[in-house]
């Protein structure tokens, strides 16, 4: 349409006193739009993730409606558009599979779009790592509203049941503990609202994270999906981005390592998701950053556990917002954390602290002279066993090191056709390992790194195990379970060569995972990998170009040109 020039001029494109501005304008007013609603300043875009196969972020509809509202309060024309949406449950073969793709259809559609800035709306797990990736690389205005967390329900004498239970009573069906009747009961009582998952797991999580990091109006986290409060925040939102009197930060002054640090600091204060490694390190890549294994160990060993709050704890969050939510963590973390980086309503943390009155004192949230504990439960990991790192989430009261032999098992195929064999030779001590699960084997590191108990385990009453895999685990899952092991099975990491009945040391608080096997004779073993075949697509682009998670799986042409390791 435009004969002119091919240039992106955002939203003075609209402005435009010739032809081109002339049919903007035109084709608005050709779908409803009145001649005062396509002269409107700023013009903000809302990119929404919405989608029947993603009910995670069924909610966004009625949300993208109040962000409009915002946007048209303060003066400006709001303008929606959609990109893919991923959905943790419904995506195959795993949702981080297609975390690229969909940031870079946020990038590609904020840059031919004539917007002046952007609304992010998402939910579900990777949906809003995906859109901070993109519109880091994009580089203009950016906001996100999260989905919120859907309510809690009730199921047989749990009247606050939420989707970190469910995993328990899907373990009593598979024990023969629940009948058809009760199944059917179940189904109906998972899920009883929109949101995304009702505990601190990956999505609320990452929502935290855009928070701490400026994305997202203070305060914006924590608050249900249907609530009133959430559609208070949806319209500030669009208020806030339109209305702002200074030019607003743009997302790559938002990434430094200072604030990538805070939000690392929070979630380890919040009990976060094994997940946010990933994400943290591949939003750290898009503005040129790299925080490495040593960092994340050093964070994660001086910053307490000072939220009680499920899946690991005992409250919910509606308690936790209670608290006072993201700020009073931030409040509470205050001599660990920098106060100067800015926050998502265009102040400085420390301003939004002052102004903020601190919360009275609640149950679900500790403070740094009682904490719940000393350090994070996330440890980093490295050694023979893992040479790129790995993490482990150490679970309560669970020991720290351990030494003992392993079962391996190739693959989902291999793990179920005998993890439930009574022959199976395992005792709790026995370290269980899933291989060929990692960001190219899968492909996508799948979340099936919690492996389950051995049946004839759970029947003598064990609850826990140590586990090591490659792949990932759910945010909504527990355990003492190690992840991400890099590099993996599939590239010939050292994985890919474990045998059964090999004995493997851990140490948590050293930071170690090590085999047992005399190097000479492990280096000359054949690895077992899985053939790798990708002929054509995005399945040959993933294969070809996706980076290892201690490079937080981004492709390797989408991270920014030189990696800055010191920058602060």
């Amino acid at each position: 349409m435009s004969q002119r020039s091919i240039s992106r001029d955002g939203g003075r494109l609209f402005a435009d006193p010739g032809q081109d501005g002339l049919l903007h304008r035109a084709f608005l007013r050709g779908g409803g739009f009145s001649a005062e609603d396509v002269r409107r300043s700023p013009v903000i875009g809302i990119a929404s993730s919405a989608s029947e196969l993603n009910p995670c972020n069924a909610g966004l509809g009625d949300l993208a409606a109040e962000v409009k509202a915002g946007v048209r309060e303060a003066g400006g024309l709001p303008l929606e558009f959609p990109t893919i949406s991923i959905s943790e449950p419904y995506t195959r073969p795993t949702s981080l599979y297609l975390r690229n793709l969909m940031s870079m259809d946020v990038e590609e559609m904020i840059l031919a779009s004539p917007i002046d800035g952007v609304i992010l709306l998402g939910g579900c797990d990777k949906t809003i790592p995906a859109q901070l990736m993109g519109a880091i690389s994009a580089d203009i205005p950016a906001l996100v509203l999260a989905a919120g967390p859907r309510p809690v329900s009730c199921f047989q004498d749990n009247d606050a049941f939420t989707v970190g239970d469910v995993w328990p009573v899907c373990e009593k069906r598979r024990l023969g503990q629940l009948d058809d009747e009760e199944w059917f009961a179940f189904e109906g009582r998972t899920n009883i609202g929109v949101g995304t998952c009702n505990v601190m797991g990956t999505a609320t999580t990452m929502a935290a994270i855009a928070e701490v990091l400026g994305f997202a109006p203070p305060g914006s986290t924590l608050p249900a999906a249907a609530s009133s409060a959430r559609r208070e925040i949806a319209r500030l939102t669009g208020a806030v981005l339109t209305a702002a009197d200074n030019p607003w930060p743009r997302p790559s002054e938002l990434v430094t390592m200072a604030s990538l640090e805070n939000a690392f600091r929070v979630i380890t204060a919040l009990g976060g998701s094994t997940n946010a490694l990933i994400h943290l390190e591949a939003i750290a890549g898009r503005a040129g950053l790299r925080i490495g294994i040593e960092r994340f160990e050093q964070w994660s060993r001086t910053t307490p556990v000072l939220a009680d709050v499920r899946p690991a704890g005992s409250f919910l969050l509606d308690d936790l917002d209670a608290a006072g939510g993201i700020p009073e963590v931030m409040r509470r973390l205050s001599d660990r954390i920098d106060t100067d980086a800015l926050a998502g309503d265009g102040r400085r943390w420390s301003e939004v602290l002052a102004e903020r009155a601190p919360a009275a004192a609640h149950p679900a949230l500790r403070d740094t002279q009682n904490p719940i504990a000393e350090r994070g439960a996330l440890r980093m990991m490295r050694g023979s066993l893992a040479p790129g790192g790995c993490v482990m989430k150490l679970a309560a009261g669970a020991p720290a090191v351990r030494r003992a032999p392993v079962v391996v098992f190739d693959g989902l195929d291999d793990l179920y056709a005998r993890i439930d064999d009574p022959d199976l030779d395992v005792t709790p001590e026995t370290i269980l390992v899933l291989r060929g699960l990692g960001v190219i084997g899968a492909p996508g590191m799948p979340e099936v790194g919690h492996l389950p108990i051995p049946r004839k385990l759970m029947e003598q009453g064990v609850e826990d195990m140590t586990r090591i895999s490659d792949a990932r685990m759910s945010g909504t899952s527990t355990g003492s379970v190690i992840l991400h092991v890099t590099p993996e099975s599939a590239v010939g990491g050292p994985l890919a060569k474990l045998r059964t009945g090999d004995i493997v040391e851990i140490d948590a608080d050293a930071g170690t995972i090590d085999h047992c096997v005399p190097a000479a004779g492990f280096a000359a073993r054949e690895p077992i990998m899985q053939p790798m075949t990708a002929e054509r697509g995005y399945a040959r682009l993933h294969r070809e170009h996706v980076l290892q998670p201690d490079a937080g799986c981004d492709f390797d042409f989408l991270t920014a040109a030189e990696l800055r390791t010191d920058a602060r």
